[in-house]
This record gives C-alpha cells, sequence and structure tokens, in this order.
C-alpha cells in the first residue's frame, strides 16, 4: 500500500497537496478579464442602444448572408480538398513534404493585406492565372468568387493542422486488426479510421469557419466591399465605423457576436466539448 501512495503522488498519512484553489483563480483573471470585458462592453452598448435605421437592416441582411454563405463555401472546400492533404502529410512520405508543411502554415503568419496582394497578383485581371481566366471571359478579382478564394486562403491551414493531427494519434493497431480481419484499405479508412478522426475534423471545420467568417484584411484587398457582392460583416462593420455610423457598427458587430456564439454552441451541443479542441 505504501507504494501504491507513493506511486500516486500522496503520502499514506493525507492526501495529494495541490495549488491553492485561490491562486489558481487569481493568477488567469487578469486573461479572462481581457477577454470578458469587451464583450460585455458590446452586449452592454448594443443592448442600450436604439436599434438598427432601415439602412442599418438592410446592410445587415446582405452582409451577414453574404458571410455566411461564403464562409460555408470556403469551409466545405478546404474540409473537401483539406482532408486527404492532411491524411497525406499525418501518413504518408513524400518529396517535397516539409516544403508543403511550411507552405500550410505560411497564412498563419503571413499579415494579411500581404495575403490579399498576392491573391491579386495570382487571380487578379492582370495576375499570373487571372490574366488567362481574363482572356477566357471568367473575372475572379472583387467578385464573390474572391471573397471565397480569400476565406479559404487564411482559414485552410486551421483545418489542415487539426486534422493531420488527428490522424497522427489515431492507434494504427485498431486498422491493422481491422485489415486483419479482411477490410479493405478504403473500408477501414472510411469505418474505422474517418469515425476516430471525426471529433477533431469537426473541431478543424469549425475554427476553418470561424477564421473565414471574421476575414478582413485579405478580403478588402482582393475583393473589395461592395453591397450585396462582397461586402461581408467584417467589412460591413469597417464601412459604418469609417463613415462615422458607430452606432451600426456596434449593433453589426453584435449581430455578428451573437450569430458565431449561437452557431458554436449548437455544434458542441451535436458534438461536445471535443470541438473546442482539436488537439484533443
Amino acid at each position: 500500500m505504501p507504494v501504491v501512495a507513493a506511486e500516486r503522488g500522496t503520502t499514506p498519512a493525507g492526501p495529494r497537496r495541490g495549488l491553492p484553489v485561490a491562486l489558481v483563480w487569481l493568477l488567469p483573471l487578469p486573461l479572462l478579464l481581457l477577454l470578458a470585458l469587451p464583450l460585455v462592453a458590446l452586449v452592454w452598448r448594443g443592448a442600450s442602444g436604439e436599434g438598427l435605421s432601415a439602412e442599418g437592416a438592410m446592410i445587415l441582411r446582405q452582409a451577414l448572408g453574404l458571410s455566411l454563405a461564403t464562409s460555408a463555401v470556403s469551409t466545405a472546400a478546404i474540409v473537401g480538398f483539406g482532408t486527404p492533404l492532411a491524411y497525406a502529410l499525418a501518413r504518408k512520405r513524400f518529396p517535397g513534404a516539409r516544403a508543403v508543411d511550411l507552405l500550410i502554415d505560411l497564412p498563419i503568419v503571413l499579415p494579411p493585406s500581404v495575403a490579399g496582394i498576392a491573391l491579386l497578383l495570382a487571380f487578379g485581371r492582370f495576375g499570373l492565372v487571372g490574366s488567362w481566366l481574363n482572356a477566357a471571359g471568367v473575372t475572379i478579382g472583387f467578385t464573390t468568387a474572391a471573397v471565397v478564394l480569400a476565406q479559404s486562403f487564411v482559414a485552410a491551414p486551421f483545418y489542415v493542422r487539426a486534422a493531420a493531427g488527428a490522424f497522427r494519434r489515431i492507434d494504427r493497431d485498431l486498422e491493422i486488426a481491422a485489415a486483419n480481419l479482411g477490410a479493405s484499405p478504403w473500408r477501414t479508412l472510411w469505418s474505422v479510421t474517418m469515425p476516430l478522426a471525426l471529433p477533431s475534423l469537426l473541431a478543424g471545420a469549425v475554427l476553418a469557419w470561424a477564421r473565414a467568417l471574421g476575414e478582413f484584411g485579405a478580403t478588402i484587398m482582393f475583393a473589395g466591399s461592395f453591397p450585396g457582392v462582397t461586402q461581408t460583416m467584417p467589412l460591413a462593420i469597417y464601412g459604418r465605423y469609417g463613415s462615422g455610423d458607430l452606432e451600426t457598427a456596434i449593433l453589426l458587430s453584435l449581430a455578428l457576436l451573437v450569430a458565431s456564439a449561437v452557431t458554436l454552441a449548437a455544434i458542441r451541443a451535436l458534438v461536445g466539448d471535443r470541438v473546442a479542441a482539436p488537439g484533443a
């Protein structure tokens, strides 16, 4: 028994000692306040306002609808193309893997304005690829498609990283057991690997969606801010703030906060707390 107690980090004479509860809560208190106070101030100011004007309501409908639609499309594209990439990075060895790994991380540290300029030089009317598309009658820059591309560019790393980590953590013995029982590689993938990775895949998708929903810098550089076409919620908020209409900017911000919170709460209710932690 004394050996067992020692292994558990306790002594036979008393329970295990831990950090004081007060210290555990006091140390992170400044960070918690930093996270909470701005949101409380936004909710308080938005709730005490006079409400949206007719023009503000129209901006809200257009910008929120566009934001939700484009972020959904970009997230679907990221999941569709990013899942095979994440699987390859986690399970396969191939030439240039380190370069691909670096390429995936670059959008995370790249300033959004630089991302916007880079997208414009690639897909704009006179860009590397855009000039060929323009000759064929296809325009991407300053269209809704440009919004989706900008969101996908900046949000893709969040999903790929979470998905690759999920594939790496799966116990390979389970896949080997399925193969020994006669399952084909494809059946093993869909009946064993994907279900085990699903919580982290969903977590990565939520993170990518949230990043796409809040994208501003690359979008305004590559897509512009045209109401009903490219003006997403962050751009609409900036536009109203820049024009001196602080009240509408606050209410638009509150609407985006509520939409984000409701979506995250719904997803948590469906798949649990694992969505909040892609590394879990």
